[in-house]
């Protein structure tokens, strides 16, 4: 069987029980967090356009994306094990095998880094790194020995984070691969999927919460983690949240289990539906350098139904 439909199959049978452990009550929103009644739509006009064809959904599952500001944009596909690079006109240009690519960001030295085996269930994950201008890029390993790992981050001096869906802490390690300990028991946020670095602060969604929730944790000082906003206001509502992107000063999280793309004020933790209707969306992330998108007005969004869509926002 292949390692998403494990992963998966976990969270479909199992993860309404592991929600309801202890009750059905919602935990107590942290102070200053909002807590959702119903999420309205957000003002601006969207459309939906099809970047890539999928195919079988959940067999032709594609995980994660970026972009690396040369004109091309890089695509986990998770089923395939491999890591896929597109051209603005939707060819692929590039290819090279990964087992189990996940979370995929570009560093500050240029290089691209891809998190590998995500696999709740093996101990045999990492984060590789290869260079995007190559013609033929071949991954280095930065990072192994991980398990039940899922989202990236990179800060400005090169600094990694990790999500784990089914355990506490986000991971830190050093641009040298080192692990900092200290950082990871300070960010003791459990069941956390896509991470996104804003300024100073690390923006996080929760996957094993019943109330959706997506955290801040300052860089500099992690214990200090807080709620954003609580997304879900029952039991029932839970949003499978996957992962996240800034976007003209918010925050847009992709809901697996909806199909929306929710935007999500840092500040007030104000939320809105911006889109609706896709198809287990996965990541979402605003294009830098690629051709002739506009980065104000436009999102790129993979599926686990295999398609990558862009979605055009206020205009």
């Amino acid at each position: 069987m292949a390692m998403t439909r494990v992963r998966r199959a976990l969270f479909a049978a199992g993860l309404a029980a592991a929600l309801a452990v202890g009750g059905t009550a919602l935990p107590a929103a942290a102070a200053g967090a909002r807590t959702a009644e119903s999420l309205g739509a957000c003002a601006e006009r969207t459309s939906v356009s099809v970047f890539h064809k999928g195919g079988i959904p959940l067999l032709d599952w594609r995980e994660n994306l970026e972009f690396d500001g040369r004109g091309t944009l890089w695509v986990s596909h998770i089923t395939q094990h491999r890591v896929e690079g597109y051209a603005p006109d939707g060819t692929l240009k590039a290819s090279f095998p990964l087992s189990g690519p996940g979370g995929i960001r570009r560093g500050p030295d240029g290089m691209m880094y891809v998190n590998y085996g995500v696999n709740p269930l093996k101990p045999a994950g990492g984060i590789v790194r290869f260079d995007p201008t190559a013609a033929a890029p071949e991954p280095e390993k930065v990072v192994s020995g991980l398990s039940g790992i899922n989202g990236l981050a990179v800060d400005t001096e090169g600094n990694l984070y990790v999500s784990r869906e089914l355990a506490t802490g986000i991971l830190k390690f050093r641009p040298d691969g080192t692990k900092d300990e200290e950082w990871t028991r300070s960010a003791n946020v459990f069941g956390t999927n896509g991470l996104e670095i804003v300024g100073d602060q690390l923006y996080a969604s929760v996957l094993l919460d019943a109330s959706s929730r997506v955290v801040r944790v300052p860089l500099k000082d992690p214990a200090r983690h807080t709620t954003v906003t609580r997304l879900s206001s029952n039991l029932l509502d839970g949003k499978f949240l996957d992962d996240l992107t800034e976007f003209n000063g918010s925050l847009v999280v992709a809901s697996f289990r909806d199909g929306e793309l929710i935007r999500v004020d840092p500040v007030t933790g104000r939320s809105c539906t911006l889109v609706t209707g896709l198809r287990m969306p996965t990541s979402v992330r605003v294009p830098r350098g690629f051709g002739s998108y506009d980065a104000g007005h436009t999102l790129f969004v993979v599926e686990a139904s295999g398609r990558i869509v862009k979605v055009t926002v206020g205009s």
